[in-house]
């Protein structure tokens, strides 16, 4: 597998772990100094950290899950590699994406022993102020994902 499909792969494992709700497998994808940025701002380092973090969300939140779009995914050499996407929610109980909660979500990977890991994940609200034909464009554009 080329290593520009390893990164999108690590990239769904981690929307995949959110999805499920699981934080120990959302967490085990970090590098061991790895890094998040959440949509509100809120940032922890460290894969116990992240662990600590997003537990008490998925526990006490029903967390929406991501439909994903990746824009791109390059190396920026043999040991490091940066994903983009855009990324939407489908509230628990509902069937279409809340635009208000869409994002840009980056993706910083490294090899850590020979296995690709999260360094940085930062994932950004999407809110666009001021042109709300572009809101709805990434909306439309995510509800593919949907079908």
């Amino acid at each position: 597998m080329a290593e520009h499909k390893k990164v999108e792969s690590l990239y769904d494992q981690l929307i995949q772990a959110w999805n499920k709700r699981n934080a120990e497998d959302f967490a085990a994808l970090f590098a061991n100094k790895g890094e998040i940025i959440g949509f509100d701002g809120s940032q922890e380092r460290s894969k116990e950290r992240i662990y600590d973090h997003v537990a008490p969300i998925f526990r006490d939140h029903p967390t929406a899950p991501y439909v994903y779009v990746i824009k791109t995914a390059e190396l920026l050499d043999d040991n490091t590699a940066l994903l983009r996407t855009i990324a939407g929610m489908v509230p628990v109980g509902d069937k279409d994406i809340k635009s208000e909660l869409n994002a840009h979500q980056s993706l910083l990977a490294v090899k850590e022993e020979g296995q690709w890991k999260i360094k940085l994940f930062q994932n950004t609200p999407a809110q666009i102020h001021g042109r709300p034909e572009l809101v709805e464009q990434m909306t439309d554009e995510l509800r593919k994902q949907l079908d």
